[in-house]
């Protein structure tokens, strides 16, 4: 399940520069997680974990990173508590584990899809498989 968004954030400003051909990858990606129900914008991990603490199993939401080099976080709740995993952007495409795409959206979606038959397993989850 997706845990919503309490109000569209704002485009971010703190994002380093960018190619233009990235910029519009971008922000093409940003206009459509700001129409989604799961892009919380500038939320601490914390602030994330703390929300998702209650929620079912598999809720997740995506909010900006608090790492300089990351733009944004993926936080999930699993069944030993929220975990937070960083999604990338590099050379216009954003990245989590083996997955990639030119939009945020689109590889959540792949992820989801990829999992239900190989779950993922990151160190950050301490074995916790996720799917």
């Amino acid at each position: 399940s997706v845990l919503p968004s309490p109000t569209p954030p704002g485009l971010p400003d703190r994002f380093r520069m960018f190619r233009s051909c990235e910029w519009e990858v971008l922000e093409r990606s940003l206009n459509i997680l700001q129409a989604s129900d799961f892009y919380w914008g500038p939320l601490s991990v914390g602030e994330a974990h703390a929300k998702l603490q209650q929620e079912p199993v598999g809720t997740y939401l995506v909010r900006d990173s608090s790492q300089g080099n990351c733009l944004f976080s993926l936080s999930v709740r699993m069944p030993t508590g929220p975990v937070s995993l960083r999604i990338s952007f590099q050379e216009g495409y954003f990245r989590l584990k083996n997955w990639f795409s030119d939009c945020v959206v689109r590889l959540l979606e792949l992820v989801v899809a990829g999992t239900r038959n190989n779950p993922l397993h990151f160190d950050e989850m301490g074995g916790t498989p996720l799917v």
